[in-house]
């Protein structure tokens, strides 16, 4: 559904179909809902009280794009990011095995292209691979993390599913409405370190076996981003430390880090006029997540005034992955 992407984790997204259905409080403000139901009318989006919803392939054209960004991929000596199911879930419970079956084949006709599943199911992973019989090897598993419950119940779910040996693990903090906490365990990449075996050692958050192979189960790579305003959906605030607590960790243990975007709402600084304190664009958050009278002040002001820069700087890491 696009051939370039203004998300700047990715070169191109791609949607095989189009659907889902709500699971978590990350999708409460689901751009993908927004634009495909309700202001394009192609599906239903699924719901707590509505349902599974519809799901809809995309034209044959469109699920064929992908195989001409390999071939310029393939003469210029590129690899790009393709975000895959930007208006879906490969790992979906409604959504025929046929589907996702063609959607891998496609994948493993494009080699030259880095492939990112992100997911909000990824205790589907494994199982739903095993449905389709094969793996192909220029694929990266991702999990949305949106606050400490989703972090709990994903990212072990997530470590397993690096038994099928993806290039890499990701982690897409956004929209980021919690605090995250301590993620050393998914950085190192052994949440029991005690484990570790006679000649196994850790390089850039990587676990390397005595063998000298990655046995990839840390999350390589950390995405965050802010809320934004999806319809009658408005965007929660996000508390400054908890960008800064993900960004610190994972540049504490040598991992890339990605921060797409603040959201529409800034923090201020004591020596901060240019917005006026008025409600409702007005709050004060604690490291909960909850309005407070005495908690950090928030302006919302728009994402376009916000930006992508966390204390002045931008981050744009990418992980680094072999050549096709």
């Amino acid at each position: 559904m696009a051939d370039e992407t203004l998300i700047s984790w990715a070169d191109h997204t791609h949607n095989h179909w189009i659907g889902c259905t709500r699971i978590s409080p990350a999708c409460d403000g689901c751009y993908a809902a927004h634009l495909m139901e309700t202001r394009m009318g192609r599906v239903e989006w699924g719901g707590p009280g509505k349902g599974s919803g519809t799901r809809s392939l995309t034209s044959e054209a469109n699920r064929r794009k992908p195989l001409s960004w390999d071939r310029k991929a393939a003469k210029e000596g590129k690899r790009p990011f393709v975000f895959c199911s930007s208006l879906a879930d490969v790992f979906d419970n409604e959504v025929p095995t046929e589907w996702r079956a063609d959607l891998f084949e496609l994948i493993k006709k494009t080699p030259n292209l880095i492939w990112l599943l992100l997911t909000k199911r990824p205790q589907n992973i494994v199982k739903m691979v095993k449905e389709i019989g094969f793996m192909p090897s220029n694929i990266a598993f991702g999990t949305t993390i949106e606050d400490r419950e989703r972090a709990k119940k994903n990212l072990p779910h997530l470590i397993v599913a690096s038994g099928l040996r993806p290039l890499f693990l990701f982690a897409s903090c956004e929209p980021l409405i919690g605090d995250l906490g301590d993620l050393s365990p998914w950085m190192t990449g052994d949440p029991l370190p005690q484990r570790l075996a006679v000649g196994e050692r850790y390089e850039s958050g990587i676990k390397i076996g005595a063998d000298g192979w990655p046995k990839l189960t840390a999350v390589g790579w950390w995405i965050t981003g802010g809320e934004t305003d999806q319809g009658t959906h408005k965007a929660r605030p996000t508390h400054p430390a908890w960008f800064r607590g993900i960004r610190d960790q994972a540049l504490a243990h040598g991992l890339a880090y990605h921060h797409k975007q603040n959201g529409e709402w800034a923090p201020l600084q004591a020596n901060d006029g240019d917005w006026p304190t008025d409600l409702p664009g007005f709050c004060r958050i604690n490291e909960a997540g909850e309005r407070v009278d005495t908690g950090w002040p928030m302006q919302k002001v728009g994402k376009k005034h916000t930006g992508r820069m966390i204390d002045g700087v931008t981050h744009d890491a990418f992980p680094e992955v072999r050549r096709a």
